[in-house]
């Protein structure tokens, strides 16, 4: 009886590890993520290529990495590893240079939208830096709501808004400090006395509405 019974228990333990030794093995993972938002259609490094408009070469890119999402909206080439663009002119002359620790272009919307360490400089020895700038393609302008400081030769401007036309031609800034050269300051020359009975034509034009504080600069801009 005794002997049936050690042979019964047996062969039950040799069941339990037959069948224990039959299972397989799971693997404890997560849910796969495919947020498709976040997937990037194309990923280049080591870009330095031309980008042309209307069959005309306009500007290089160079940057560390170029990632380009289709599937967000509005649709975006990102640059986070920081980006160089030089803009040229018809006659392939480089106009100017913008650099920037990150950027965004939105295609759909011709939007640029930089960060960081913005800077752009032309020949003429204009300099601009920011924290942050956009620039239009649409409207062709630059703007900016962040602190901003322009220094040309002739000034330096410091204010946190700023609004330029591509090309540096004319720009604005406003709630702004800067300096200027003496011969800037200098009282203009008296105008010679007119005539009593000569109409004052000044006087009858109605008045223009005030800018908060606009400096225009009418020199060509031709970056470096």
């Amino acid at each position: 009886m005794e002997s049936r019974l050690i042979r019964f228990w047996l062969l039950a333990f040799g069941s339990c590890l037959l069948v224990i030794s039959c299972e397989q093995p799971r693997e404890h993972i997560a849910a796969a993520i495919n947020d498709r938002d976040s997937v990037s259609m194309m990923t280049t490094y080591g870009v330095n290529t031309l980008i042309s408009d209307s069959g005309v070469i306009k500007y290089r890119i160079v940057t560390e990495r170029w990632d380009v999402n289709t599937i967000k909206q509005p649709t975006r080439w990102t640059f986070e590893r920081g980006i160089f663009l030089e803009q040229f002119d018809e006659k392939f002359q480089i106009e100017g240079y913008i650099f920037a620790d990150t950027a965004w272009y939105y295609d759909q919307l011709k939007l640029w939208e930089l960060r960081g360490r913005v800077r752009i400089r032309n020949a003429n020895g204009l300099v601009f830096r920011s924290e942050e700038l956009f620039w239009d393609g649409i409207k062709h302008e630059f703007y900016s709501h962040k602190y901003s400081r322009v220094v040309t030769p002739e000034r330096e401007l410091e204010g946190t808004y700023f609004r330029s036309d591509e090309r540096m031609r004319h720009y604005e800034v406003t709630n702004s400090t800067g300096s200027f050269q003496s011969e800037d300051l200098e009282p203009e020359e008296e105008e010679p006395a007119k005539d009593k009975n000569a109409t004052d034509t000044a006087k009858q034009e109605k008045p223009m509405r005030p800018a908060a504080v606009k400096h225009k600069s009418t020199t060509k801009s031709v970056y470096p």
